[in-house]
């Protein structure tokens, strides 16, 4: 199932896509404005974002602009009424992958989103491929050099989640509330405790590593490919 954010400001606009989303598959997390979506992204792994231009704190220009710099490649659909040729323009710029002009066909929106999905290349299957390496979140397994690994779930969460966004920094509380769940009383030290097993797992793994960001948390990052 894919999580798609949708961001609108507007009561029953909002409750409208998500319920089209869910009631055709998808797992709908509402945010209200662009500064809630941001709060969203950092706790969740999000696969794609339908969001509105003009909202309060943060606006959906600002918001795409702001996770194109961070490096984040979700697809992007706008939605919106402003429907000049410089808006959109302002849109794609900002790199939005889509745009649609209120009012909009519901079908339609579903239609943009699969084949977004689709461009993205998990449509069908929700894989990260990392140079050789690739893992298979529905089997929880990794494969290397013709072997496949089944992981424990919390660990394969962990590396998952980390290489989702590899360079971005997470904090051992971002990490806890993710995968364990916010009102979880695990210790903190367990991630510390999993980063370690993990470490030791791939240890010898040409494509990735883990890095330890003193004082704040931790990142995976893509190794440089040597041949």
């Amino acid at each position: 199932m894919f999580n798609i954010l949708v961001v609108e400001d507007d009561d029953k606009l909002r409750g409208l896509f998500c319920a089209v989303l869910e009631k055709n598959g998808y797992k709908p997390i509402p945010a209200k404005d662009g500064l809630q979506a941001l709060d969203v992204i950092d706790n969740e792994v999000v696969d794609l974002i339908v969001s509105d231009i003009m909202m309060p704190n943060v606006d959906g220009y600002e918001l795409v602009s702001s996770l194109r710099d961070a490096r984040y490649s979700m697809p992007v659909l706008i939605i919106t009424a402003k429907e000049t040729y410089e808006d959109k323009q302002k849109g794609f710029f900002s790199g939005a992958d889509d745009y649609m002009v209120k009012p909009v066909d519901v079908n339609e929106m579903l239609l943009r989103v699969s084949a977004l999905l689709r461009r993205a290349k998990i449509a069908n299957e929700k894989k990260i491929t990392v140079g050789s390496t690739t893992f298979d979140y529905d089997a929880l397994t990794v494969s290397y050099n013709g072997c496949e690994s089944l992981l424990p779930q919390k660990e394969f969460y962990l590396i998952y989640k980390l290489l989702s966004y590899p360079n971005k920094i997470f904090t051992r509380q971002q990490l806890m509330d993710e995968i364990w769940g916010m009102d979880s009383e695990t210790d903190e030290k367990t991630i510390n405790t999993h980063i370690n097993r993990l470490r030791d797992r791939f240890m010898d793994n040409p494509d990735f590593e883990i890095v330890t960001i003193r004082g704040l948390g931790y990142k995976a990052v893509k190794k440089q490919n040597k041949q």
